[in-house]
C-alpha cells in the first residue's frame, strides 16, 4: 500500500503558504469581493491562494493535474490535486473565523477520481486534520504533532448530535419534511456548515452531518479525513465518496438512518 507520506508532507506545505496568505487579508477593509456567475462571492484572497498553491505544485508535482474552484482543471493524468483555497467564503468576507483551506489529493479509479490525501486547514481557528489512505486521520499543529481522530461510537439516533449548513437546500431539493423529521429525532441540531460539520464527526464531536448540494473540491478533502477516522461518507444517494454532488457524513452506526429520514418522500 502506497504511504503518501511525501504528499501529505507537500500538502502541509501548501496549507501553510495559504495560511499565510489567507490569514494577511482576513478582516482587511480594503478586501475586494466579486460575485460569481452563480451569485456566490469571491474575494480576492481565495484567487490569491489558489495561485499561490498552483504554482508550487507546478514546480513540486509537474505531472500531476489539479482542479480548484476559481480556476478549473489544468493539466492530465492519474493523479488530480483538488483544491478550495476558501470553503467559507461568506464567513472570511464578513469576518467570521469558520473558513478552511481543502486541499486533496486523487488518484483515478473505477468510478472517477479517488481522494487519497486530504487536509482541511482553517487557521482562524487554529485548526487541521488531515488524512492519507490506509493510515489513518490526525488532527494537530503538524505532522510531528498531532494526535489520532476516531469517530464516536453513538448507536441511537436519539442520542445523536447532527450538524448542517442551512434549511433553504433541502427545502429548494424537495427534502425538507425528512430533514425535520431527523432534527425532531436526534437530540441535538447545530448549524455549523461548511467543512467543520465533517472534521467534527471525524473528531467524533459530531455523529452526522449532511449537505444538499456541494461540488468536489468541497469534499475530496474531508471524505478522505472522515473514512479514515473511521466514518462513512457517501451521497445522500448512497454511493460512497465525493462525487454525488451533495453530502452525507456520520460514524457509521447511523449513517442507514441517516439517509433514510434525508430520502423520505412525501
Amino acid at each position: 500500500m502506497p504511504d503518501y507520506h511525501d504528499d501529505l508532507r507537500l500538502a502541509h506545505v501548501l496549507a501553510d503558504a495559504a495560511d499565510a496568505a489567507t490569514m494577511e487579508r482576513f478582516k482587511a477593509l480594503d478586501l475586494k469581493v466579486e460575485t460569481k456567475p452563480d451569485l456566490t462571492p469571491v474575494s480576492e484572497a481565495d484567487k490569491a491562494a489558489e495561485e499561490l498553491i498552483r504554482g508550487q505544485l507546478q514546480r513540486a508535482r509537474p505531472r500531476d493535474a489539479v482542479l480548484g474552484e476559481e480556476y478549473g482543471v489544468e493539466g492530465t493524468g492519474p493523479r488530480r490535486w483538488v483544491i478550495d483555497p476558501i470553503d467559507g467564503t461568506k464567513n472570511y468576507v464578513r469576518g467570521v473565523p469558520v473558513w478552511a483551506t481543502l486541499i486533496a489529493l486523487t488518484e483515478a479509479a473505477e468510478g472517477g477520481y479517488q481522494p487519497v490525501v486530504g487536509l482541511v486547514s482553517a487557521p482562524a481557528l487554529g485548526r487541521r486534520w488531515w488524512a492519507a489512505k490506509g493510515h489513518g486521520a490526525f488532527t494537530g499543529r503538524s505532522l510531528t504533532s498531532a494526535s489520532r481522530m476516531r469517530v464516536s461510537q453513538v448507536s441511537r439516533i436519539a442520542d445523536a448530535s447532527f450538524a448542517y449548513s442551512s434549511l433553504t437546500g433541502w427545502e429548494e431539493r424537495g427534502r425538507l419534511d425528512g430533514f425535520l423529521d431527523l432534527t425532531r429525532a436526534v437530540w441535538r441540531t447545530r448549524g455549523y456548515g461548511d467543512f467543520w460539520p465533517y472534521m467534527m464527526v471525524a473528531e467524533g464531536s459530531v455523529d452526522i452531518c449532511a449537505e444538499p448540494e456541494l461540488s468536489l473540491w468541497d469534499m475530496a478533502a474531508t471524505a478522505v479525513i472522515v473514512t479514515e477516522a473511521g466514518g462513512v461518507f457517501t451521497g445522500l444517494d448512497g454511493r460512497p465518496g465525493p462525487h454525488s454532488g451533495n453530502a452525507a457524513a456520520s460514524n457509521g452506526h447511523l449513517h442507514d438512518e441517516l439517509l433514510g429520514y434525508l430520502n423520505q418522500k412525501y
